[in-house]
């Protein structure tokens, strides 16, 4: 008898959300990985008694890479979901409504070649992450850009993370654009911008991934105004646990880079004007 493990997180929204956000193949790619080094980047979702799903799980930096499907059994909406995985394991999963909250219990039979509690903080991991997107998608829309560049992914990461031709490639966002800080792993890190009155502007943020000519991941924590620090407030409300992410993919001798980016609605059309053009004067610099 196979050993069954059970893994939940209590999501604040309504099940109505949480259902959708589960099943529906444009959210499963934003939030089915364990880890930041890891990434879904297509999922195929078909939610019905004898429907098969296949979720493409890799690593950001190429390195291994697999399909994880499977075949529904029970699909009932904003109640239960049970599939059974394509080397026979069952999955089990419930959907409770907990107020304006839900809960989802996850249970799966684990696999025998590695420790019970290494898959279960892997599921729990996913799970988690589930929670974040979902918890997250009422204040943030994620946009994304993306740009060739003739160039190894290696200059690529060095130019864009560089201090003086940071400045260079970022002025579409600000004429003295500007950063303070590493961009080392864990590390806090400022963005600076032109200063009011005599007092510097700009975001807080931490590094909270940085895998070397792959993938960097940054939080914003806060904001910098006036001079002052605010990390927590109604002023950086609207911005808090945004996300701003950069794949380097290697594409033969070039690379493609990508941007994943948190933005509330009010910024979406700077950004989208803006971006575009930053990466432009990246793709310069890191051809010259």
């Amino acid at each position: 008898m196979k050993t069954r493990v059970t893994v939940e997180a209590l999501v604040q929204a309504p099940v109505e959300k949480v259902w959708d956000f589960w099943t529906r193949s444009e959210h499963i790619v934003n939030w089915n990985f364990a880890s930041d080094d890891w990434h879904c980047p297509w999922a195929k979702n078909d939610a019905q008694p004898g429907g098969k799903f296949v979720w493409r799980m890799e690593a950001k930096d190429g390195s291994f890479g697999f399909d994880f499907n499977g075949e529904y059994q029970t699909v009932s909406p904003h109640q239960l979901i049970e599939y059974a995985i394509e080397d026979g394991r069952k999955v089990k999963i419930v959907f409770t409504q907990e107020g304006t909250q839900t809960r989802v219990t996850e249970t799966f039979e684990a696999e025998d070649q590695n420790p019970v509690e290494l898959q279960k903080g892997g599921w729990q991991a996913i799970l988690n992450n589930f929670k974040k997107y979902v918890e997250a998608s009422g204040k943030f829309e994620r946009l994304q850009f993306e740009i060739l560049i003739q160039a190894s992914p290696e200059k690529v990461y060095a130019c864009m993370l560089d201090e003086k031709l940071y400045s260079e490639w970022t002025k579409a966002f600000d004429p003295n654009s500007r950063f303070l800080g590493t961009w080392e792993k864990g590390s806090e890190i400022r963005f600076m911008g032109t200063e009011k009155d005599g007092n510097a502007g700009g975001m807080i943020s931490l590094v909270e991934e940085n895998i070397p000519n792959s993938y960097v991941s940054l939080l914003h924590l806060g904001m910098i105004m006036n001079g002052k620090d605010i990390t927590d407030g109604p002023e950086i409300d609207e911005w808090a646990g945004a996300h701003e992410n950069y794949t380097f993919e290697k594409h033969g001798d070039d690379t493609l880079l990508k941007i994943e980016l948190d933005s509330v609605p009010a910024f979406k059309s700077y950004f989208a004007e803006t971006y575009p053009k930053a990466l432009d004067s990246l793709k310069t610099i890191c051809e010259q």
